[in-house]
């Protein structure tokens, strides 16, 4: 089969892609490329998860793109909404022409003496592709669209009513007037029991251990107010750098004072809740707050929710699933027609594919991290890593730019191989975490198969945008450790 050539091939249609097309566009126009998209739609996430009541979990003037103004009332955005932002996008940059769709990357082979990477994918037809580039661009996400995590629960064939992952939802379930339990108290759990609360008999969070929340309104009205007053981008761009200033100023008050953002969030959510509520059972973690991903609340409705008697939340372990719900560790039983499985998702590395350079299998594991994007000893590789700490797309942005710049810098020079090597003195640096100080399950899962960070730059991923930004947009392409050859 001939493989169809390409100057660079990005894989993945969803945020990421979709932002790495448009920049590559505006920053690279004279290079061609493809985005290969292993399902039949863009979108990814937010096309893929279908529970009620997807929303974003972070504002969309920060998880929007910083070339697409937000332009919608609501700042925290339900899935559809997303998913028409993408849309338009994709219309607004003629895009469409760019993707293949029913493309699975499976394989990825470098050769050193053609400079190109060869990308085999599975078809969703049953046959097989081949594409060839210079550049490879990995914009896949971070977890498998295969399935979700689920541990496994002791007597889980005894249960009689239905058992659903938010990751395959079905069209069909129909909850109105049953008893549900949410097993979780992520992101997607503290969005699914308001929303089936709706109509739901009653609904439980069942939670092993509390996560810390937050609530703000699902409005921004700073943002609404100045695109009365400014052009769009311009409104944009400022409450874009206000939020992104307000999410780094509380994450770094939580490393230095952990304590007094604790007792912040725990008596918000006291008030939302009252007096006689058992917050500190709950609500308040054993870790310090930001050493996992602090949930939103929109609107309060979660405490809405609860405060209604609607819903309730349960904290406590599972004995066994029984016939008609679960049995507790501590003796209660909870009653049950549905049971959602809110625990978190199966994190991958680069999409799942198997990576080979020069013949050689890449183990990502023993490689060291350049800038969060790239790899050590892995030429003309990038991969689109978003925060864990703030919105994606924040980083996503800064990823692409950075990319441009490697591509502009190799047509300048000449060169058509670009490979981040350790120098002399760095190979006995410390190992520490791909992701450190963050303890979330789902994190700690996988760590061990990703690429490790050193102490210094760029061998780092700071998880810090002022950081990435410096980084990314200012610091030297050419910088001694990114080696160019042709």
């Amino acid at each position: 089969m001939a493989a169809e050539r390409f100057d660079v091939v990005v894989v993945g249609a969803g945020i990421s892609g979709i932002g790495a097309g448009v920049h590559l566009q505006q920053k690279s126009p004279d290079r061609s490329f493809v985005i290969l998209e292993g399902r039949e739609n863009i979108g990814g996430t937010w096309d893929l998860f279908k529970y009620p009541g997807i929303r974003s979990d972070s504002d969309m003037h920060t998880l929007g793109y910083e070339f697409k103004p937000w332009k919608a009332e609501k700042s925290i955005a339900d899935g559809p909404s997303i998913m028409e932002y993408l849309r338009e996008t994709v219309s607004e940059h003629d895009l469409a022409r760019h993707m293949r769709f029913g493309e699975r990357v499976v394989r990825a082979e470098w050769s050193t003496p053609t400079a190109t990477w060869t990308v085999h994918t599975a078809r969703s037809d049953g046959s097989t592709g081949v594409f060839e580039c210079n550049y490879l661009f990995m914009c896949a996400g971070y977890y498998s669209y295969k399935s979700g995590y689920l541990p496994e629960f002791r007597g889980r064939e005894r249960f009689t009513g239905r058992v659903v992952h938010p990751q395959e939802w079905p069209d069909d379930l129909d909850y109105t007037d049953k008893r549900v339990v949410v097993i979780g108290s992520g992101a997607t759990a503290v969005t699914l029991v308001p929303a089936m609360a709706n109509s739901a008999a009653h609904v439980t969070m069942l939670q092993r251990s509390p996560t810390y929340m937050v609530s703000r309104p699902d409005r921004d009205a700073f943002a609404n107010f100045l695109r009365k007053v400014l052009p769009a981008q311009a409104a944009y761009n400022i409450t874009r750098a206000k939020n992104t200033w307000r999410q780094q100023l509380v994450y770094n008050r939580t490393r230095t004072k952990p304590e007094q953002i604790k007792n912040l969030l725990l008596g918000g959510i006291q008030l939302e809740l009252g007096a006689k509520y058992p917050i500190k059972k709950h609500f308040m973690p054993k870790y310090n707050p930001w050493d996992q991903r602090l949930c939103l609340v929109p609107n309060s409705d979660l405490f809405a929710a609860i405060r209604s008697g609607r819903a309730s939340v349960v904290t406590d372990t599972i004995e066994t699933f029984t016939e008609t719900g679960i049995l507790l560790s501590s003796g209660q039983h909870l009653p049950a027609d549905v049971i959602i499985t809110a625990t978190g998702l199966q994190l991958v590395t680069l999409g799942e594919a198997e990576f080979t350079v020069d013949g050689e299998p890449v183990d990502f594991s023993t490689t060291r991290t350049y800038k969060g994007m790239s790899y050590s000893d892995v030429p003309n590789l990038a991969t689109s890593f978003g925060y864990i700490n703030a919105s994606w797309t924040l980083r996503a942005d800064l990823t692409c730019t950075y990319v441009c710049r490697l591509l502009n810098h190799m047509r300048d020079s000449g060169t058509r191989q670009c490979t981040p090597r350790l120098r002399e003195g760095e190979t006995d640096m410390p190992r520490r975490p791909w992701i450190d100080g963050f303890s979330s399950g789902y994190m700690q899962r996988v760590m061990h198969l990703m690429p490790s960070q050193g102490d210094r730059e760029p061998w780092i991923n700071p998880q810090n945008y002022d950081k990435d930004k410096k980084m990314f947009r200012e610091g030297a392409v050419d910088d001694g450790v990114m080696q160019f050859t042709s």
